[in-house]
């Protein structure tokens, strides 16, 4: 089975050529920081233009898909480059325009939910959970933020952005952000592709992905860019922001000030 490695990303070639799995394998929490999201962006550059392919499996080693993005890159120092990469890496991950199936297990938060958000077919276990605690921070989720309500509808999404809570797998399932609950979630989700996408032309799977995201991606790419225009210049101006961060790398709770 061919096969090339990163540090923090490993890219196999599933099913033929057919599959391409990405698994992010990052250490505890599997948090998505800066190389680990250069590691993403370069095993999307080198692979998902194939032209036999067929899907997108992004996966994880380990109990949790991701807590999240490094808080420590959301200081005001690096949170530019931090935010850009990400959402880079969200342009780069919907480019292909091939389908893009995700496996959870476990947590599924901050960055990581904003992610798995992207998929067009998430498979979960009983235990994933999923949830935007950014706000806790004294910030808010720019992906998820833009994401939320087309999956889950306002309300829901109003109430995971603000409360920072998270749901469990089977309400994500009934809100719809989930696909199926299943035992082993890369296992179902390669099943899925077995059965459904293995035995069509890649061409049409790549032109019948596009057009059905073209009722939501265009308007995502120009929200998007609003929004971290919005946490960059205008969020990261204020003192409450910073405050959270460097309080929850302190262990401390923060001392707001509304400003």
């Amino acid at each position: 089975m061919p096969q090339t490695s990163w540090k923090k990303i490993r890219a196999e070639e599933l099913e033929e050529g057919r599959l391409l799995r990405l698994v992010l394998d990052a250490g505890k929490g599997n948090v998505l920081d800066s190389a680990a999201i250069a590691e993403l962006r370069e095993a999307l550059a080198e692979l998902a233009s194939r032209p036999g392919l067929r899907a997108l499996l992004l996966d994880h080693e380990g109990k949790h898909f991701s807590f999240g993005a490094s808080v420590e890159e959301h200081l005001p120092e690096t949170v530019g480059e931090m935010l850009a990469a990400l959402h880079a890496l969200a342009r780069e991950l919907l480019a292909p325009n091939v389908p893009l199936m995700v496996a959870v297990r476990g947590a599924c938060l901050g960055g990581g939910l904003e992610v798995a958000a992207l998929g067009d077919l998430v498979f979960a276990s009983a235990d994933a959970r999923f949830g935007q605690p950014e706000i806790n921070l004294g910030v808010f989720a720019p992906m998820g933020s833009v994401l939320l309500p087309r999956l889950v509808g306002s309300s829901l999404a109003a109430d995971l952005l603000l409360s920072g809570r998270a749901l469990e797998a089977s309400e994500a399932a009934e809100a719809g952000l989930v696909a199926q609950v299943t035992e082993d979630p890369s296992e179902a989700a390669r099943a899925w592709f077995r059965e459904h996408l293995a035995g069509k032309s890649a061409l049409a799977l790549r032109f019948a992905t596009r057009a059905a995201r073209l009722a939501w991606v265009p308007a995502f790419l120009t929200r998007l860019e609003e929004v971290e225009r919005l946490y960059l210049q205008e969020l990261m101006a204020a003192r409450d922001p910073v405050e959270g961060l460097r309080a929850f790398l302190e262990k401390r709770p923060p001392a707001w000030t509304d400003r």
